[in-house]
C-alpha cells in the first residue's frame, strides 16, 4: 500500500513524495522505495493532480511488485558510463570500447541528460532522424590532399606507416589520404601537425553536408541498445526501448571478391614481390584470414610438415593502445589446411627470418611471429592494407584490400558447394548464419546452378524425344 505526502520544496513548489513498502530485508526492517512527483503543469487543477498522481502511484506500485525500481535519479550518460567500464571489465576489445566512446559523444548530447527511467522510443526514433540529415557530422568538412604530402613523404623517406604512427590515426587513414580519397579534418589535422604544417598548406577543405550512412546510424543504435539491455537486466527499466524504436534499415552490400582472371594476375605480379609480403598474401588468398589474424600468426601455431596452421590470435591497432594482441574476432581458434605453395613459401621465409635474425643480433627482438618488421618486433595490422594498395598501384592492379581475399575464399568455397557450417568454420564465423547473411547473394547464386543442373534432367529427356521423333 502506498503513502503519499504532499510538501513544498524550497522554491514554492508543490511535489508529493510516494512511499512503497518493497518487502522485508535480512535484518527483519521493512524496505520502502520512494519516488518524488511534481504536477507537470502549474495550471492543473487539483481533480487533475489527483487523477495524474493516482496513475503514478498505480504504476509506481506496479513496478515494486515485478521487482522493478525504475532509475529516476541517474541520466543515460551516467548509465552508460557504468556500462562501458563493465564491458572493459569483462574482457571486451579495446578497439570496440574506443569506437563505443566515440559514438557516446553524439549520444550523450542528444539524449544523456535524459533519466534512465524516462527514455521513450520517441526519443531515439527522433535521434535516427537528426543523424540522417544534411550537414550533422561533426566536422562538417573533407580534406584532400595536396600533391605537397607526397612530395614531402618522398623527401623525408616517410612511410605510410610511419606517418600514421606519428600522427596517431591508422594506416589506412594515410593511405586513404595519398590516394586522393577525402579524410576526416580532424585526421588531417593529425597528420598535418606531425608534418610540422598548417593544414590548409597540407589538404585542401571541402564541406561535408552528407548525412550519415544507414549502418552508421545502426551503430548508435546497437549501442544504445546494449546500454538499455544491461538496464533492463539490471531490472531498472522495465523494458529495453531501443527494442521498441525504429531505426533505419541498411542495405547489405554484396562482398567485393575477385574472380579467377583477377586472382591470376595477382599471383603474377606477386612473383617479383619481397617473399615476407608474396608469402602473407598468398597466406591471405589460401585461408581466407583476416589481416590480423595473419599478423597474429606464431611459429608455435604453425605445422609445416603437415600443412596446418592455427589461428588462436590476432593483432589489433587502436591510436590509443598502438598495436595489440587480442583473440579472433570470433573469440574462437580454428585449424586450416594450407595448400602446397603456401608450406613451400612459409619454409622459404623462416630461412629468410632466420637470416635476418642473425644479421639483427643482439637488436632481434623474438616475438615469435611469423611476420615480422625487420628487427622482429611485431608488425601493424595497417601495415598490409598499405603494402597491399602500393602493390597494386606498382603493378597496374585495380586497388587490392586484404579483406577482399577473405570474400574471394568465401565465394570459392560456397561455388563449390562447400556447406555453410564449414565454411563458416574456415572462415572464423561465430556461426553459419553470419556466413549466410553476409554471403546471401553467392549462395543464391549457387543454389541457382544447383536449380540448373537438376532441370537439366528434364530438359535433356525433351531434347531425347524430340530427337527421336524426327529420327521417325
Amino acid at each position: 500500500m502506498a503513502t503519499v505526502e504532499k510538501r513544498t520544496n524550497k522554491n514554492g513548489v508543490t511535489v508529493y513524495r510516494i512511499t512503497v513498502a518493497a518487502g522485508i530485508d535480512s535484518t527483519g526492517k521493512q524496505i520502502r522505495s520512494r519516488r518524488n512527483w511534481t504536477p507537470p503543469r502549474p495550471d492543473m487543477t487539483q481533480k487533475q493532480i489527483d487523477k495524474a498522481l493516482a496513475r503514478v502511484v498505480a504504476d509506481f506500485e506496479r513496478e515494486i511488485e515485478q521487482g522493478y525500481q525504475l532509475d529516476h535519479k541517474q541520466s543515460f550518460a551516467e548509465y552508460a558510463e557504468y556500462v562501458l567500464s563493465l564491458k572493459e571489465r569483462t574482457g571486451v576489445r579495446p578497439r570496440t570500447i574506443d569506437r563505443y566512446r566515440e559514438l557516446l559523444v553524439r549520444i550523450d548530447a542528444a539524449v544523456g541528460h535524459i533519466k534512465l527511467g524516462e527514455l521513450r522510443p520517441q526519443h531515439l526514433n527522433a535521434f535516427y532522424a537528426n543523424l540522417g540529415e544534411a550537414g550533422i557530422r561533426k566536422n562538417g568538412e573533407r580534406a584532400f590532399a595536396k600533391a605537397r604530402l607526397a612530395d614531402w613523404m618522398k623527401a623525408n623517406k616517410i612511410s605510410r606507416t610511419e606517418l600514421g604512427r606519428r600522427a596517431h590515426i591508422s594506416v589506412s587513414t594515410v593511405s586513404a589520404a595519398t590516394r586522393g580519397q577525402g579524410i576526416s579534418k580532424s585526421s588531417a589535422e593529425a597528420i598535418a601537425a606531425a608534418m610540422g604544417a598548417k593544414v590548409t598548406d597540407v589538404f585542401k577543405l571541402q564541406a561535408d553536408t552528407t548525412p550519415l550512412s544507414s549502418k552508421t546510424i545502426l551503430e548508435y543504435h546497437r549501442l544504445i541498445s546494449t546500454i538499455m539491455a544491461q538496464a533492463e537486466k539490471e531490472m531498472l527499466v522495465p523494458y529495453n526501448p531501443a527494442a521498441k524504436a525504429t531505426p533505419p534499415k541498411m542495405e547489405r552490400k554484396a562482398p567485393d571478391y575477385y574472380q579467377p582472371e583477377e586472382i591470376d594476375a595477382i599471383l603474377d605480379a606477386l612473383e617479383s614481390a619481397p617473399l615476407k609480403w608474396k608469402a602473407i598474401t598468398y597466406l591471405l588468398i589460401d585461408t581466407g584470414c583476416r589481416r590480423g589474424e595473419a599478423a597474429g600468426l606464431k611459429w608455435e601455431s604453425v605445422d609445416l610438415k603437415n600443412g596446418i596452421i592455427t589461428i588462436e590470435r590476432a593483432l589489433l591497432y587502436s591510436a590509443a593502445r598502438g598495436v595489440y594482441e587480442g583473440p579472433p574476432k570470433s573469440g574462437k581458434s580454428r585449424t586450416i589446411h594450407i595448400s602446397p605453395e603456401t608450406v613451400a613459401l612459409l619454409k622459404r621465409h623462416r630461412v629468410e627470418q632466420t637470416k635476418l635474425r642473425f644479421k639483427n643480433g643482439d637488436r632481434w627482438i623474438n616475438s615469435g611471429y611469423v611476420f615480422t618488421q625487420n628487427d622482429g618486433s611485431r608488425m601493424n595490422p595497417d601495415s598490409i592494407t598499405d603494402w597491399l594498395g602500393k602493390f597494386s598501384a606498382t603493378n597496374g592492379l585495380p586497388h587490392i584490400h586484404p579483406h577482399a581475399f577473405r570474400h574471394t575464399a568465401a565465394s570459392t568455397m560456397i561455388a563449390n558447394g562447400v556447406d555453410l557450417v564449414t565454411a563458416a568454420g574456415e572462415l572464423g564465423h561465430a556461426n553459419a548464419t553470419t556466413t549466410a547473411v553476409i554471403y546471401a547473394h553467392q549462395i543464391a547464386e549457387a543454389r541457382a546452378k544447383a536449380d540448373d543442373a537438376r532441370f537439366s534432367i528434364f530438359s535433356s529427356r525433351k531434347k531425347d524425344s524430340e530427337t527421336k521423333s524426327e529420327t521417325a
